[in-house]
């Protein structure tokens, strides 16, 4: 590679690019650009078939087919006896419960007429703490997805296709077959998700007394059991680790990405930017280190970040552990370039003392995780930067306990199998060979969203009701006990989870509702009906949070010592977007850009730059995995910061029952993942295929490459130095053709977005997209640079390719008050307001895209198609109600969330009193975990908003331009350790 000459940017020490092509092409200017759009972004173009637009209808635009969803009851003459306290075109609020990989979010579900539209945090859940992530934020679009199972099947004849069939139906066939006087249950397996909620619990108990001799397993493909193991093993005690970033000064990830694809990632994302903060204030900013074999957002937040391979981080773990005095039996063979930072780490840990924090991956072996409790003990952290609470019952999630069953289902000692919520066909071990051992059970019983690939298999199928259809209950990381409250009834003929196992149980009551009040009613919650009304309002049960653990533990001697192989390894991760799998369907993610690649539509084995040259591997190129003599074929990508001699594949992609959405998108992981090795391990073999796959990626689209966009300094600096994010060109901007409106009556609105807090995590994009309608276009048409994105974030490299630092910027629309848009539309399309927000009229505009062509920022995108035009009247509903649904041809942007501005004033007028700040939250604002936008009026001196605008941090994108932009940027800030070899780091 061909090292770049330094161009101008927004430091004179940083040279950025977006992608490995730019790094090596790099001019010491920009170069004069032949097309300011992506390639094909801005032809007229040569059609989309009916059947393309109708698939991607089906699941996302639409959200809903005309088939087999049924209206609400309804009277001749609605609303007679009207529901207390419900007007007709003002959104309720209720608060429910989001669950995915045993961890709880608390909820608010905004509601048109009985309609959920959109999800937010609840402030008051500890873990959501009013934010909301990409999973949560895409629920509603889960709700109304028409490929969700409706009605129960089974299968008639051998071999033949599963006929209709009713619940009525199958609960006839379980008392026929399992009904009271029924065996013991010793052919009787039960393979359950991991499901966090005290009803389930007891529900679990009630079936195995009904069926003592019958097995509970519970499987999770993503889950946290060989934490619980680990600490089980140090401690006695089956314990769950709560980490608290807002306390730590010092934190080491290993391998693990608790900003994001942890499983309290909200949490981590809040005290994370709590700590970036105390640093600018004044008091002590933490430090982050990060070792990691594939680039993760949290590496990307890092100040210092080590690529290393997944198969040498259980021997650094240990290393640790021996140089802090807590054990272990020191670090094996590490790569020079680690042990030349060792010290450095080892000094800073050391020198935080309670404050400091080190997170392991949870697919690391048992072993590691006791070395990380032994690390925390010997620093007396355990009590600050890290609590423990007692695990739940089904928490200590095994490999070896499926496993088990599977070889149980194999030999003919399981008669019936019932799987509650799972999908192992797809996602078990590809070792256990789930598919085959469930063929020879003759009774298969399947519940789930979907009749997906276990579900296909299975001799029934039962449709399960979503979480905003059915009643449940959860209890969080640190023990706080919540609610699952239904929004809506069940759009087919599902049930919930807890529904069917009572049914199982032989329970005498089976309604949701009345199972989850006995769970409350009974010890040791014990609450009455006063107490039962308030929790259902906030969501969260007061003061429910389990007491925390003190335990103190030494590392396992030598038991984290693992020598890395010379061989390539293969390593596994959940996905940015569709986590395991289950919600591949949903289109809304799959055209979300992966964080790190800018990938949509697909996952791709990452290589980094060296490992590629030294294969032969290229971008695009098609290549073969052949790992513990399994194979797939996957496009390739080379990823700076990837670790040499290590390759990574995202889990959840290759659905083959999905949907029509989701079918046959990207490559299955799964094939190749083992359940002795379930984060991966060495022994693949790569083999080039040739070809060129087209990868839908976005990182080069909307490109502003040698303008200086993002500013970044250091803690030392920025103290030194306040100011230094002022550039020096905006003091020399363009001077204004015509005389300037002013924009001084009633309230201001602008935004400003700290880099210093901004995680990347893409959070802002889904709830942006949710909130106003926004369409997918699909994979195509996102290759021709055509997604509709209001809210981008650029991601932006800077450094050597091997070990490279990132920066995330969010841009959407600056809403200028000297707005050049607004100077070329031929019909005042897009126009200001009178409170300085830059407008679109929709039905004005004729497409003529001068407005884009003029705008600097490239914020603005046009539709091509009008994807929404046969949309269901039915499912028109579905979507918020208090924006536009735009059809093709008009210019979309962002608006400032002009709709929750006036909701916010109308509901001001109604209290008689004026404006506050914060009464308006945008939608990027509401779900960000980090708490990195404000928004408000920017003539009221207290806003928060105004406070940020005051840092000297502060600054606006272009400014030279005289655009007068009112979104401005806060630099970012990173906090090195001064002892930091920076020859032993490249």
């Amino acid at each position: 590679m061909t090292k770049p000459r330094t161009r101008r940017a927004s430091a004179p020490d940083k040279a950025y690019w977006r992608s490995l092509e730019r790094w090596r092409t790099a001019a010491p200017e920009p170069a004069p650009a032949v097309d300011e759009f992506p390639e094909g972004a801005s032809e007229t173009p040569d059609g989309i078939s009916r059947r393309k637009m109708l698939g991607l209808m089906g699941a996302t635009v639409a959200l809903g087919g005309a088939v087999g969803c049924r209206r609400p009851v309804e009277t001749i003459v609605p609303y007679v006896n009207a529901p207390e306290g419900r007007i007709p075109g003002i959104a309720e609020f209720y608060a429910t419960t989001f669950k995915q990989g045993g961890h709880a979010f608390g909820a608010l579900v905004e509601s048109h007429g009985g309609r959920p539209t959109k999800l937010e945090g609840n402030p008051l859940h500890p873990s959501s703490g009013g934010a909301a992530n990409a999973w949560m934020l895409a629920s509603t679009l889960h709700l109304y997805d028409p490929d969700r199972s409706q009605h129960p099947h089974r299968h008639g004849a051998e071999d033949g296709d599963p006929e209709e069939a009713t619940w009525d139906d199958f609960a006839a066939y379980w008392a026929q077959n399992r009904g009271d006087g029924a065996a013991d249950g010793a052919d009787l397996a039960v393979l359950a998700g991991l499901d966090p909620s005290p009803t389930r619990d007891r529900l679990a108990e009630a079936f195995r007394q009904r069926y003592p001799a019958a097995r509970w397993v519970v499987w999770e493909p993503i889950h946290e059991g060989r934490v619980v193991a680990g600490i089980e093993a140090a401690t006695g005690q089956a314990l769950r680790p709560v980490h608290h970033l807002d306390e730590a000064e010092v934190i080491v990830t290993l391998g693990a990405d608790p900003l994001l694809t942890g499983g309290d990632a909200l949490r981590h994302g809040r005290g994370f930017a709590a700590g970036r903060r105390r640093g600018v204030d004044g008091g002590t900013m933490n430090r982050l280190y990060s070792v990691e074999s594939t680039l993760t957002v949290t590496g990307a937040a890092a100040d210092h970040r080590i690529p290393l391979r997944f198969d040498q981080l259980p021997a650094l773990a240990s290393a640790l552990a021996a140089a802090l005095g807590a054990g272990g039996g020191g670090g094996g063979d590490l790569p020079a370039a680690v042990a030349a930072q060792l010290d450095a780490i080892v000094a800073d840990l050391r020198a935080a003392g309670s404050a400091a924090l080190v997170i392991a991956a949870p697919e690391l072996p048992p072993e590691v995780h006791g070395a990380v409790l032994a690390i925390h003990s010997a620093l007396g952290a355990i009590g600050r930067t890290v609590t423990l609470h007692p695990a739940g019952p089904d928490d200590a999630v095994t490999e070896e306990a499926l496993a088990g069953l599977v070889t149980a289902m194999a030999d003919g000692s399981v008669n019936t199998l019932v799987t509650l919520g799972v999908n192992p066909v797809f996602d078990a071990p590809a070792d256990l060979a789930f598919g085959e051992a469930m063929a020879a059970v003759p009774n298969t019983i399947h519940l789930g969203l979907y009749r997906d690939e276990t579900g296909e298999r299975a001799t029934w199928h039962l449709p399960e009701a979503h979480f905003l259809e059915a009643w449940s209950d959860a209890r969080a990381a640190d023990g706080t006990l919540s609610i699952v409250q239904p929004l809506i009834a069940p759009l087919w003929h599902g049930r919930g989870a807890i529904e069917v196992l009572a049914m199982l149980a032989g329970e005498a009551e089976t309604a949701g509702y009345e199972l989850v009040r006995k769970t409350w009613g009974d010890t040791p919650f014990g609450i009455d009906e006063k107490t039962w009304r308030r929790t259902l309002h906030d969501g969260v049960a007061e003061g429910s949070a389990a007491s925390a653990v003190a335990v103190a533990a030494n590392a396992p001697a030598g038991g984290s010592s693992t020598a890395a192989s010379g061989d390539l390894e293969l390593t596994f991760h959940p996905a940015s977007d569709l986590w395991d799998g289950r919600y591949a369907n949903l289109g809304w993610l799959q055209e979300l850009p992966d964080p790190i690649t800018k990938i949509t539509w697909d996952n791709a084995a990452l290589f980094a730059p060296a490992t590629a040259e030294g294969l032969g591997v290229s971008t695009g190129d098609r290549v073969r995995l052949t790992y513990r003599k399994r194979s797939v074929e996957a496009p390739a990508w080379v990823l700076p910061g990837q670790a040499e001699g290590s390759v990574a594949l995202a889990l959840g992609y290759g659905r083959r029952h999905a949907g029509r959405v989701g079918t046959a998108v990207g490559v299955d992981a799964f094939a190749l993942r083992t359940s002795e090795a379930p984060g991966g391990g060495s022994g693949l073999a790569v083999e080039v295929l040739g070809g060129d796959y087209l990868l839908a990626q976005t990182q080069e689209h909307w490109s502003l490459e040698g303008r200086p966009l993002v500013r970044e300094g250091t803690l030392d600096q920025f103290r030194a130095e306040p100011a230094f994010a002022q550039a020096p060109e905006a003091k020399l901007h363009l001077g204004s053709l015509w005389e300037e409106p002013v924009y001084d009556i009633g309230p201001q609105w602008g935004m400003a977005i700290d880099l210093n807090a901004c995680i990347g995590c893409n959070a802002c994009v889904v709830a942006c997209q949710s909130e106003n309608n926004i369409p997918v276009v699909g994979k195509e048409q996102v290759a021709l640079g055509r997604e509709m994105h209001w809210l981008r974030i650029d991601r932006y490299f800077n450094g050597d390719p091997a070990a490279p630092e990132v920066v995330f910027q969010p841009v959407s629309c600056q809403h200028c008050e000297n707005a050049p848009c607004e100077q070329v539309c031929p019909v005042a399309a897009t126009v200001h307001d009178r409170e300085g927000i830059n407008a679109m009229v929709y039905n004005r505009c004729i497409g003529t895209r001068y407005c884009s062509n003029n705008c600097p920022y490239k914020v603005r995108r046009f539709n091509f198609f009008n994807y929404t035009k046969d949309t269901p009247e039915l499912m028109k509903v579905a979507m918020n109600p208090d924006v536009t649904v735009r059809s093709r041809g008009v210019m979309e942007k962002c608006t400032y969330c002009i709709q929750r501005i006036n909701q916010a004033k109308i509901a001001a007028k109604r209290a008689s009193r004026a404006l506050a700040d914060g009464d308006v939250r945008s939608a990027c604002q509401q779900a960000c975990p980090a708490d990195c936008i404000t928004f408000g009026d920017i003539t009221d001196e207290t806003s928060r908003v105004v406070v940020a605008k005051s840092e000297p941090r502060n600054y606006v994108m272009l400014a030279e331009l005289n655009n007068k932009p009112r979104t401005s940027y806060l630099a970012k800030l990173r906090n090195p350790n001064p002892a930091w070899s920076k020859e032993a780091a490249g």
